[in-house]
């Protein structure tokens, strides 16, 4: 039994009102104090001490080691019997050192000498059969089994819910390194995905165009940075993502030239909400890939906010002809972060032509 039974202020106050109660039934009490009658109330003080504590003693060993693995009613019948005998045992023994100090002598102690007495009205039941007072007994071990049941009750309680306290809280640690390895992993795949685009529009550049292909490499040089840092953080403000997908913007503008038209309509007391870090550029990156964007036929991409901070990213539908197979990342990759940062999923809709993603902005 490893857990400690917190029971010390019932004990004080228990023995305390037991002692008061002793101590006004005493005979002595009624009489002028002698040094006989002090040391009868200190007697009583010390029986009812000693008593009480070999009764918890037996009710907790009982309870978590004797009779652990027994049924509450079984237990509960052998804990009884057992302070039955003990406090009887004890009365007898008590009842002697008080025969003995009051009269000097052993001889003519009687078990059962002080039996128990119950009166009412003109009438006097005494309890003590054959000289042996078990009622007394049986009496005083009911109210221990009774106290110590409600004390057990009350540390039985508050163990199983420190337990279940523990055992959620533990849950909840599993969750949400499940969940940060899970985003980790979603975040990994924008790299590679990103980078493979960049540098396949870089080598196409260094043909045709060496000076532009230098300024394009200290554009993605500037973004990849941005890139790795997003990666460290689960949010970004808005006002940030924002300043980065004006610099992705320029990348593409340098790619397509006037076939990729970026504009950006947001409200700026939202510049202080939080989304996924690189939402826009997977929603623009995925624009691009699954829409024809040519000079007579530009993509336009807009980014504005409501009232309701939702941050709605449109582009005009124009899909090439010959679709284009999806790898998985994209979308599902930005729904599953929403979901894994517990947040409302963003909503994908078309309307007039148009590819339009409502993302929810988290308020900070």
């Amino acid at each position: 039994m490893n857990r400690p039974i917190h029971d010390f202020w019932i004990r004080v106050v228990g023995i305390s009102l037991l002692a008061i109660l002793f101590i006004l039934d005493d005979d002595t009490i009624q009489q002028p104090l002698t040094s006989q009658g002090l040391a009868s109330i200190g007697l009583n003080i010390v029986s009812i001490i000693l008593i009480w504590h070999l009764n918890r003693a037996i009710n907790i060993y009982c309870r978590y080691v004797v009779l652990a693995h027994l049924k509450p009613a079984y237990r509960l019948g052998l804990t009884l019997l057992a302070c039955t005998m003990v406090t009887t045992l004890f009365s007898w023994s008590a009842d002697l050192m008080h025969y003995s100090y009051t009269r000097g002598t052993f001889v003519g102690f009687r078990i059962g000498e002080r039996p128990t007495v119950i009166r009412m009205g003109n009438h006097a039941f005494r309890f003590s059969p054959n000289g042996i007072d078990f009622f007394h007994a049986i009496f005083i071990g009911l109210f221990f089994v009774t106290v110590y049941e409600l004390v057990f009750y009350r540390l039985d309680s508050s163990h199983y819910k420190a337990q279940l306290l523990q055992s959620e809280q533990e849950r909840e640690k599993l969750r949400v390194a499940n969940m940060q390895s899970q985003l980790d992993a979603l975040k990994q795949q924008v790299n590679p995905h990103f980078l493979f685009n960049s540098l396949n529009s870089l080598i196409a550049l260094i043909r045709k165009n060496p000076r532009q292909a230098e300024t394009f490499a200290e554009e993605l040089s500037s973004v990849y940075r941005y890139i790795l840092r997003a990666n460290e953080q689960n949010l970004t403000d808005l006002a940030t993502e924002l300043e980065f997908i004006h610099s992705y913007a320029h990348l593409l503008q340098t790619r397509h030239g006037t076939g990729f038209e970026l504009s950006i309509q947001v409200d700026h007391r939202f510049n202080r909400y939080q989304l996924p870090p690189l939402t826009l550029q997977l929603l623009v990156e995925n624009a691009v890939k699954h829409n024809i964007v040519l000079t007579n036929k530009p993509l336009r991409v807009e980014i504005q906010t409501d009232e309701l901070a939702n941050l709605h990213v449109r582009n005009n539908l124009q899909q090439k002809k010959q679709g284009v197979i999806s790898n998985g990342v994209g979308l599902a990759n930005i729904m599953a972060k929403y979901e894994m940062l517990g947040q409302a999923k963003p909503s994908v809709r078309e309307e007039a032509g148009q590819f339009v993603v409502a993302l929810p902005l988290i308020p900070i």
